[in-house]
């Protein structure tokens, strides 16, 4: 039997590993069972937060409250047939807890395509699941439980949710859809990744380099455009950042210009003058893009 302070140096070790990997989606099938659901959930919602990671949890009955942690919450029943020596085949139906069925639902969410939900994605390979009412299926997605459903013919999921429940400003109701924080994740990777590779000490800080990092930037969200993950975007020098730092140091602005540089007051300097002065290492850019979901609610008005 493993003892609590090895069990912990497990979790720990875990935990280290994985933060220097690149881990979409981690499955976590004992940590309800080893009391450790609330220390993983913790865990990775600082590795979002401080370390920019893609990375999320599936654990299972751990209401996180975060898009990091996906809630599954369903058992479920699996057929097993087995072959006796004289060929008999026997048919039994195994139970699955919610947390052994973790890695099935990380394995579905990760072979996901990005342009698509898992709402109502089919669970095939198994044969039935806690059947619920349709009340009790909404409460539940409501408090950011991820669960399973019996359609009448087979098991499938029902809204692709994570566990984030309590909204903000800036923080709203998409950031409960696990396709549309994927796609967020994805962006946010793909960008930080391409910075540090190709820019992060390979150019000069000119505006001129300024702009080719933006038409990168752009060209990117262009290729999401055409995978149907966006349906819109714009990034550009962000204006007002880069006046606020300039006025922060205290010092007049250096813009450069084809007779040399000149300096002026930040207060008395135009946007496109902004835009120019020298920021010494420092980039302000800004991004507005609007992500594509997933068709999921239908109505449709019949007239005969």
């Amino acid at each position: 039997m493993t003892s609590e302070k090895d069990m912990t140096e497990n979790y720990k070790a875990a935990e280290t590993y994985f933060e220097s990997e690149d881990a979409d989606y981690i499955a976590w099938p004992y940590a309800e069972t080893d009391g450790k659901g609330e220390e993983i959930a913790s865990w990775v919602k600082a590795l979002r937060t401080n370390e920019h990671k893609k990375t999320k949890v599936v654990l299972s009955n751990q209401a996180a409250d975060t898009d990091g942690v996906i809630n599954w919450t369903t058992a479920l029943k699996r057929a097993v047939s087995t072959t006796a020596d004289d060929g008999t085949i026997s048919t039994n139906i195994v139970d699955v807890t919610p947390g052994q069925g973790t890695a099935r639902i990380a394995g579905l969410l990760a072979g996901t395509g990005i342009a698509y939900s898992a709402t109502y994605a089919p669970l095939e390979d198994f044969v039935d699941c806690t059947r619920l009412t349709k009340e009790e299926r909404n409460t539940a997605v409501g408090a950011g439980k991820l669960l399973a459903f019996w359609d009448g013919e087979k098991v499938k999921l029902d809204r692709a949710v994570n566990s984030f429940v309590t909204t903000a400003w800036g923080k709203g109701d998409s950031f409960k859809k696990i396709k549309i924080v994927e796609a967020l994740d994805l962006i946010q990777h793909d960008i930080r990744q391409t910075i540090e590779n190709d820019y992060v000490g390979k150019f000069a800080n000119t505006y001129d380099n300024k702009l080719l990092l933006v038409t990168a930037i752009n060209a990117y969200f262009d290729t999401l455009i055409d995978d149907d993950v966006l349906s819109a975007r714009e990034c550009s020098i962000d204006v007002d950042a880069q006046r606020t730092y300039l006025k922060s140091i205290g010092k007049p602005a250096v813009i450069p210009n084809a007779a040399g540089a000149i300096e002026k007051a930040v207060d008395d300097c135009t946007d496109d003058e902004i835009k120019r002065a020298n920021t010494g290492s420092h980039v302000f850019l800004k991004a507005v893009i609007s992500v594509l979901d997933a068709i999921e609610d239908i109505d449709l008005d019949i007239t005969i």
